[in-house]
């Protein structure tokens, strides 16, 4: 029988390898999506051969499963950590002292880098619903956060919305992050953490959103009518199974048409998931130049844009594509998809900043709002599923205005 000390040394042995493993692998993850992650690029960025990968993760779908479950299991801790507080403001600042102060100590190479968890839609059975069950245990970790006494008036339903929209910022945060220096983190979470509790909008405002018709956002007749029907198809297809699990025959099922009428629209997947951001991006920029030439002040237009595009989320007209499908496309048509979000991102900012201006709006950063609106807005895809008896009316109220005006008011 080996030594016992030999075999805790071939133990630590096997679990450092294993770490090195799953950080290279998720630094892949993060940068290619689970369609670019390969064992071959993985054995290569730790010196080791494909067989020798194989030894830790059979395959590819097990090492990311293995990558997300333990980014999801690290903000589960953090959550715990956080929840501990007195009050929910305490936690929601421990919260996320302790999220940038992960995402500090990963960028100074001390702690595992966290990985995109958005991409578990594209795993397969049964890694995809193991991940989802640690996910789910996340979520309800962090929705601790609402528990206490001054929230009882909080139904359950607005504190899961809340929670979705809490965490969204934690997954985008890594999309802006990277601006900034992890000196700039303790300033950049008071701000996010300010804006969480007073939202945006100037002491008095009233939550009333001017409404924006549907129909003026999405596109009407003639052929651009049969490109929306079809984009349309393929988006929801692509933010329900991820990039991956959208295949060109589930896409032409969904729509009943050949394979022969998808290569007429497009002439490869990645032009299709390329034509479902455009249109995104498209409906986003419509709302903010319709919202703009509406009468009122900054608030009554970004609240009415914040809005219009929540219920189109929710609308036979939506959704619109969710963010983590950027992971999946070519890294050269990703920074353009990535510039197009931006542009979209520097609209809001410019709304805030002249509402700022004018007092309408809170002294606020933009920057920082603006990309947490825009992750707002972008989760509000989820609301459905989330909160099953929400309406399009009204998922604004539910989703968006904790933001807008502060994630604990009424």
């Amino acid at each position: 029988m080996a030594p016992r000390n030999a075999t805790v040394k071939s133990t630590d042995r096997f679990e450092r390898k294993r770490e090195a493993i799953l950080d290279a692998a998720t630094r892949i993850l993060n940068r290619k999506g689970i369609k670019g992650l390969t064992l071959g690029d993985t054995a290569a960025a730790v010196d080791l051969s494909t067989t020798s990968v194989t030894y830790y993760f059979k395959r590819k779908d097990d090492l990311a499963a293995a990558c997300i479950t333990r980014g999801i299991e690290t903000l589960h801790d953090l959550a715990d950590q956080a929840v501990k507080a007195a009050t929910p403001a305490e936690r929601l600042h421990r919260f996320f002292t302790l999220y940038l102060d992960t995402l500090a100590a990963t960028l100074a190479g001390t702690a595992p880098p966290l990985p995109i968890i958005s991409e578990l839609r594209a795993l397969t059975s049964p890694r995809r619903e193991e991940v989802a069950s640690a996910y789910g245990r996340l979520f309800r970790k962090a929705r601790q956060i609402f528990d206490h006494p001054d929230l009882c008036w909080m139904s359950r339903g607005r504190r899961t919305a809340r929670t979705r929209m809490l965490l969204e910022q934690v997954f985008w945060g890594g999309a802006w992050l990277a601006k900034f220096d992890p000196e700039d983190y303790p300033r950049i979470r008071d701000r996010m953490v300010d804006i969480f509790l007073h939202g945006v909008a100037a002491d008095g405002a009233a939550w009333d959103p001017k409404p924006i018709a549907m129909e003026k956002l999405a596109a009407r007749d003639g052929p651009e009518l049969a490109r929306e029907t079809f984009l349309l198809a393929a988006t929801r297809l692509i933010n329900r199974r991820g990039y991956r699990g959208a295949s060109v025959d589930k896409i032409s099922a969904e729509l009943n048409v050949t394979k022969g009428s998808f290569y007429h629209h497009n002439e490869a997947k990645d032009d299709l998931v390329v034509a479902c951001f455009e249109r995104s991006f498209e409906v986003m920029t419509r709302a903010q130049r319709l919202a703009m030439d509406l009468p009122g002040d900054q608030w009554d237009k970004l609240s009415a844009c914040a809005a219009a595009l929540a219920e189109f989320q929710l609308s036979d007209h939506g959704p619109l594509l969710r963010t983590n499908a950027l992971t999946a496309l070519p890294e050269q048509i990703r920074g353009v998809m990535v510039e197009h979000s931006n542009r979209v991102s520097d609209r809001f900012a410019s709304m805030i900043s002249d509402g700022i201006a004018e007092g309408s709006l809170r002294p606020v950063d933009a920057f920082i709002a603006s990309q947490m609106l825009n992750a707002t807005l972008n989760a509000c895809a989820d609301l459905g599923y989330l909160v099953p008896d929400v309406r399009p009316k009204t998922a604004a109220s539910v989703f968006v205005r904790p933001l807008l005006k502060g994630i604990f008011e009424r």
